[in-house]
């Protein structure tokens, strides 16, 4: 006998009168399908292990269910409305080995995601979700603090910052990795201007010059800026469970600094910030500039990023929260000064002067975290797919909150924090009130 799992609706009774009219939203019956992409016949990996979450993104409601052994799920009598679906698979190291014969020192995680699904009255057809295995890295992204702080009170946006964290039982070393904000189509509103996928991200493969035999969209995500932490190859030794403070301006935030114009920058309310003078990096874009932001400063202690492409006056993450941030280790056949770079994917050719993106292979990309605006209805298409980022994470408050997203902790082994990693930063983020760095969750 097959078995079903059924949410039930609660739906709040209505006065029987003849001469009353009422309107009831007629309830679905969601069918939903898991099954896993494999790159070979050779072996099944159970269904029956795989969890099931639903989100109603207006109410924020979350519905879990455990999948049967046929991957079959039948929500019964759901209420309509927009709807993130998420499916995942864990296997341990040992679990995974046992099953592929692919030895394997790590966990094993699939994702599968479908966000911002309208479910409608007499909606009938079959969701099917494709579980993907995604790349896990001794790196990770640990905190990003893109919103910033009040913009009266506290210090705007030049108190921003991103941590990297070592989640491997080994020493590793920061020299030479690289990381990126990248971008996508950031709003609706100028949708009409771009070649578009099905799902309403940009199409880059429709970029010009876009070599025909590659897979633009899939194999490759597109930095707005990129950067590298400079370093001889051990230069900058992180030790398990230690992490990397990257700051746009290494100064303490919280206390009164001299500009580079000569003028005191001052906060209202030191709470609000962060005291950052003690990063290990820091960008800096006077160099770049004809006319510098007078917040950036050069702290003599504290060692530059290398820039390879920037956007604006520093490097001012977007406060909504509409980009992707990637982490990306490469080995000796990669120069990615010399990689490609490529115009958005207009319908109009591009101008001479039309600004150009580095074009990253995900292949190297050991990290990946999607950000979105905390309010449902200032969503964009996702950018990442399931192999990067099968979700995403938010700050509840949005910008200039002082707010950071903060990836959890799963475990402490012999006194060493292990941050969670799904490769699904739905489940493995949280947030800070106020951004912390080197604070844990």
């Amino acid at each position: 006998m097959k078995k079903y799992l059924y949410l039930f609706l609660v739906i709040f009774p209505f006065a029987a009168c003849k001469k009353n009219n009422s309107t009831e939203i007629e309830p679905v019956d969601l069918n939903i399908k898991i099954n896993y992409k494999l790159a070979t016949s050779g072996y099944t990996l159970p269904l029956n292990i795989a969890k099931l979450k639903i989100t109603n993104i207006e109410t924020r409601t979350v519905q879990e269910f455990t999948v049967n052994d046929k991957g079959v799920i039948l929500i019964s009598k759901l209420s309509p409305g927009f709807y993130d679906i998420d499916a995942s698979s864990n296997f341990s190291a040992a679990e995974y080995s046992t099953i592929t014969g692919t030895v394997t020192e790590k966990a094993v995680t699939f994702n599968a995601s479908l966000k911002n699904k309208q479910i409608t009255v007499g909606f009938s057809e079959t969701i099917n979700l494709n579980l993907i295995a995604g790349s896990l890295g001794d790196w990770v992204i640990k905190q990003i603090y893109f919103a910033g702080s009040d913009r009266v009170n506290g210090a705007l946006y030049r108190d921003q910052f991103i941590e990297f964290y070592n989640n491997s039982d080994k020493t590793l070393y920061a020299d030479s990795l690289y990381f990126a904000e990248t971008t996508g189509l950031i709003t609706k509103s100028t949708s009409g201007s771009y070649n578009l996928l099905p799902s309403g991200q940009l199409d880059w493969n429709k970029s010009q010059n876009m070599p025909t035999d590659i897979d633009a969209n899939n194999d490759y995500v597109y930095a707005r800026a990129l950067f590298m932490i400079p370093g001889t190859g051990k230069q900058h030794p992180v030790e398990p469970g230690k992490s990397i403070v990257v700051a746009q301006t290494a100064v303490n935030h919280k206390s009164p600094f001299t500009g580079v114009d000569g003028k005191a920058i001052t906060v209202l309310n030191p709470s609000l910030t962060v005291d950052l003078s003690k990063a290990d990096f820091e960008a800096y874009y006077a160099p770049f500039l004809s006319k510098p932001l007078a917040s950036d400063i050069d702290n003599a202690s504290v060692p530059n990023l290398e820039v390879l492409s920037y956007f604006g006056t520093d490097m001012i993450f977007d406060n909504p929260g509409r980009y992707g941030y990637v982490l990306v280790k490469v080995d000796g056949t990669q120069k990615p000064k010399n990689w490609p770079q490529y115009n958005y994917p207009t319908k109009a050719t591009p101008s001479s002067s039309a600004g150009k993106y580095y074009q990253i292979p995900a292949k190297w990309i050991i990290d990946a975290v999607e950000v979105q605006p905390n309010e449902a209805t200032d969503r964009i298409p996702k950018k990442f797919g399931a192999t990067l980022d099968a979700g995403f994470t938010f700050v509840p408050l949005g910008s200039y909150t002082s707010q950071s997203v903060v990836r959890k902790t799963e475990k402490t082994i012999n006194g060493r924090i292990i941050l969670k990693d799904t490769n699904n930063s739905t489940e493995d983020f949280d947030y800070f009130n106020v951004a912390n760095p080197r604070g844990f969750k």
